[in-house]
């Protein structure tokens, strides 16, 4: 019997061990994914569209950016000339350029081309003449263009960089991050006309001095171009980037791929010959396969929904009046759930939409992963001037994971689909009261058990004394008394 019941408490405390551990299987948040590397000094795979850092290597150290420096230059040019506008190659626009660098469509001063033609060429052949001949023709000259590099690298957040010349060519304050690489990549890359001549396989650039019929140029970016599809250094998910080189940045690399309506950029800085192509390859790989977008707005309801007011550097409103930006995502680990994303309401940055209330920012285990504008309706009035400089802060307002000090501040927070950590904690605890409850019972039962069981073999030790000393009726008698008082208690 003893030996029946051991088998069923051990059965049971099994099972529920079990059971815990594959709770605390499912509440568990899946850890950011690391299993990639590369062989170059630095690298970085953003995704594009949430800005999140899929993963990072020497991110912030500083390296010469060689030709890729060219993307910064085509998107400044993008932003303020017309593609059918007239460059006209100056002596310093040939000349200024290091003796061994090549004149890649042999231009002369004096020979005229598009806009277009010199992004052609300074993208897919790296023309260095056609990137010093695109900054005379935007700023007036080599040295304006440069502040206007300088100055949009401000803009765009960009703070452990410098350049000091449009091609990417030696210099001795020339450097970029891997991090601020993929902010102008980001940028860049959302400019539709730099994506369309920066992935073109082929361009004919039209007639000059040297080529009188013209000639066709051919990408040199051997992840995006091919002749052979099998190629370890090609990529089809590849749609445009550029490649760079100096004996002191090494080869450089910067890739844009698209994939199942995903968005990924991928920096090599320091990379060598041919690995570069499977370093960059390899961390566009691993953001598609280890990663997922969510649209924030298909799974946001908080600080948009219910007549609750909001308190906000531009005024007071109603939850129901505002919105989230309907672009906007965030990209988490596979297995991980929109739940899983911690949330905080910020203020706005300097650059923002014009209703734009609020900046709502998402991390998944202290990564970013994604930002959203909250903003006002049509039709809705947003204070312009200081007449709110009297509301909480945007970062006063309570975050939806932490509990409000104030009844009217916070709108109403929807039911998370997942268990809370103080969930998890609480089951944990009944677990191992029910196991400790379980163990004290057993223990009663086996000390019972055991009692009986050394009594009834100190009657039988006594009972065969008894016997060889003849008097065995004695011992009957005794037997006999004892059984009739324990039936009277």
């Amino acid at each position: 019997m003893l030996n029946k019941w051991k088998q069923t408490i051990s059965k049971f405390v099994c099972f529920v061990l079990t059971c815990q551990l594959f709770i605390l299987t499912v509440w568990a948040k899946p850890d950011w994914p690391s299993d990639t590397g590369i062989m170059a000094e630095a690298g970085i795979v953003m995704d594009m569209d949430s800005g999140a850092i899929l993963y990072g290597q020497n991110i912030h150290l500083t390296y010469p950016p060689a030709s890729i420096t060219k993307i910064l230059t085509a998107l400044i040019v993008l932003e303020n000339c017309n593609l059918d506008d007239t460059v006209t190659f100056s002596t310093t626009a040939v000349n200024q350029v290091e003796a061994d660098s090549g004149n890649k469509i042999s231009v002369v001063a004096g020979d005229q081309l598009s806009v277009e033609d010199c992004l052609y060429s300074m993208l897919l052949v790296s023309c260095n003449q056609a990137a010093n001949a695109l900054a005379e023709h935007t700023a007036g000259s080599i040295s304006a263009f440069v502040d206007m590099m300088n100055e949009k690298l401000a803009e765009l957040g960009c703070q452990e960089s410098h350049f000091e010349n449009p091609s990417g060519l030696n210099g001795d304050n020339q450097y970029v991050s891997a991090y601020d690489m993929a902010l102008i990549a980001q940028a860049a890359y959302d400019n539709e006309t730099l994506v369309e001549i920066s992935s073109a396989t082929t361009h004919r650039i039209a007639p000059t001095t040297q080529n009188p019929d013209g000639f066709t140029i051919r990408g040199e970016h051997r992840l995006c171009v091919t002749e052979d599809s099998t190629s370890p250094y090609y990529y089809p998910e590849a749609i445009a980037g550029k490649t760079g080189y100096l004996i002191k940045a090494g080869n450089t690399l910067v890739t844009y791929a698209v994939k199942d309506n995903r968005r990924l950029v991928s920096v090599i800085l320091k990379g060598q010959p041919r690995q570069y192509f499977v370093d960059g390859k390899a961390l566009l790989e691993f953001g598609f396969r280890s990663f997922q977008n969510y649209t924030i707005a298909d799974y946001e309801s908080r600080y948009v929904t219910g007549d609750e007011t909001i308190s906000l550097d531009k005024g007071s409103f109603r939850a129901s009046d505002l919105m989230i930006d309907p672009d906007s995502v965030v990209t988490l680990p596979n297995g991980a759930s929109f739940e899983d994303a911690d949330i905080s309401l910020g203020a706005l940055p300097e650059i923002s939409p014009e209703n734009a209330v609020a900046l709502l920012t998402y991390s998944y285990n202290d990564r970013v992963v994604g930002t959203a504008y909250l903003l006002a309706k049509d039709g809705v009035t947003i204070d312009s001037d200081d007449s709110a400089a009297d509301a909480p802060s945007s970062t006063d307002v309570s975050t939806p994971s932490e509990p409000s000090d104030g009844a009217d501040t916070d709108p109403p927070r929807p039911a998370r689909s997942n268990f809370s950590l103080a969930g998890v904690l609480v089951t944990i605890l009944i677990v191992l009261f029910v196991l400790a409850v379980i163990s004290l019972i057993s223990w009663l039962i086996y000390s019972k058990k055991k009692e009986a069981r050394a009594l009834a073999e100190r009657r039988e030790r006594r009972r065969q004394r008894l016997q060889r000393s003849g008097d065995e009726e004695e011992f009957e008698r005794l037997l006999s008394e004892y059984k009739n008082k324990t039936r009277k208690k």
